[in-house]
């Protein structure tokens, strides 16, 4: 049974499982094995996630299949100061994937959305993620796109999705 739950900073170490265990499997055909390691470095770090945690108010979520940990989301309402909640983060491990979990996830945090009265929900996704097709099935579309430069000469490639709440 799924079951989602609200995650905070003594779940810093499931976050970093779950990065650790989907990354590779996201990623691995996209970036190099050194820009995954050194974004996973710089985003999964204990600061680096008890920073978004505080200082940047990000909100993460579980999703937890008989107590064990499947996957997670972490949003923010109000973005940029707009009534737009920012899905920054959304996880699911490979395997999980394909069970509801991904789509248990948005759910959840388009609900938040609703509640807290936001217009819209933002992501940003690499440009060649096979997510995009999952975005796009539950109603995001394309709106931008962006080459954000993350330092040692890496850039994250995204594009820009939203979908109207």
């Amino acid at each position: 049974m799924l079951r989602i739950t609200p995650a905070h900073q003594e779940d810093i170490p499931t976050i970093q499982f779950i990065a650790k265990n989907t990354w590779p499997n996201t990623f691995g055909h996209i970036l190099s094995t050194e820009q995954i390691t050194y974004m996973l470095d710089m985003m999964y770090s204990d600061a680096a996630i008890i920073k978004q945690m505080t200082e940047l108010q990000h909100k993460y979520i579980l999703i937890l299949e008989d107590e064990k940990p499947a996957g997670y989301a972490a949003y923010e309402i109000n973005y940029k100061g707009t009534p737009v909640i920012k899905l920054h983060k959304i996880y699911v491990l490979p395997e999980m994937q394909g069970k509801k979990a991904g789509q248990l996830l948005m759910d959840e945090v388009c609900e938040i959305g609703r509640i807290a009265h936001q217009d819209y929900i933002s992501l940003n996704v690499n440009r060649d993620n096979r997510a995009i097709k999952f975005y796009e099935k539950v109603g995001f579309e394309k709106v931008g796109e962006e080459d954000i430069d993350i330092g040692n000469g890496f850039f994250m490639n995204d594009a820009i999705m939203q979908r109207k709440l």
